[in-house]
């Protein structure tokens, strides 16, 4: 089993990636920190392979943690998990070492990729004595540079030009108002499944911001026309 430990000061935001790891296989929560005085604390008293992270907390961040981590040399594997999206701060993180970099918002499937990718390269560099060239590219996820001017913007497979369109009209009518799935789904008479993918295909190329909202129940997405990128769409239509 991996064992996860959570570094997160959103008591909410903790227990929804709680729930996450739980659904998890080979997956084990060590415990919750809510500051990275609790994690020294925790890791000084128990084998953990993988810090969930947060960058921004009270007293030492995230940034700051990682890097005391790997000053220290201990043997402990990160993802960042934080609403951070400042590139500077990605750069840093990927530097110091982290195998993921997650942004608030982010669905389940994102973070359950995140985690089976760190499975798989866990237990391939763990498990055998020696690895070829083939196996090193896997884990490193290498891929053949594709040649320059050679990228298409060409829709996900499974959507299409006459969807996106009628989405697009109904964000449009919108703006700048925010909304959510189940209230694109009722205005478009679409499936709440297909709407869905379309706007995480839009949140994906920025031109929509996402919003994870806390209420009572479950978490609910919202989104708004992101004004500075409005052209965004235009090379997909």
């Amino acid at each position: 089993m991996i064992n996860v430990l959570i570094v997160e000061d959103d008591p909410m935001v903790a227990q929804l990636n709680k729930s996450y790891i739980e659904q998890m296989d080979d997956f084990t929560l060590s415990g919750i920190a809510a500051h990275t005085e609790e994690a020294i604390e925790h890791l000084s008293q128990t084998k953990v392979d993988l810090l969930l992270l947060d960058v921004y907390m009270p007293g030492l961040n995230g940034i700051d943690f990682l890097k005391l981590i790997r000053e220290q040399n201990q043997d402990i594997d990160v993802i960042l998990i934080t609403a951070a999206s400042d590139i500077h701060l990605i750069q840093q993180s990927l530097r110091l070492g982290a195998v993921d970099y997650l942004i608030k918002p982010f669905e389940y499937e994102r973070f359950k990729e995140a985690l089976t990718q760190y499975k798989r390269n866990h237990y391939t560099l763990t498990d055998i004595d020696q690895v070829n060239q083939r196996e090193i590219d896997r884990v490193l996820q290498k891929s053949s540079p594709q040649a320059v001017g050679s990228k298409t913007y060409e829709l996900p497979k499974g959507l299409t030009k006459n969807t996106l369109a009628t989405i697009n009209q109904v964000i449009l009518s919108k703006e700048p108002d925010s909304f959510s799935t189940d209230e694109m789904a009722e205005a478009t008479q679409i499936s709440r499944v297909s709407v869905r993918k379309y706007l995480k295909f839009l949140s994906d190329i920025e031109y929509l911001e996402e919003t994870l909202v806390y209420g009572v129940g479950r978490p609910i997405y919202q989104y708004k026309l992101n004004d500075s990128n409005r052209d965004h769409i235009d090379r997909y239509l």
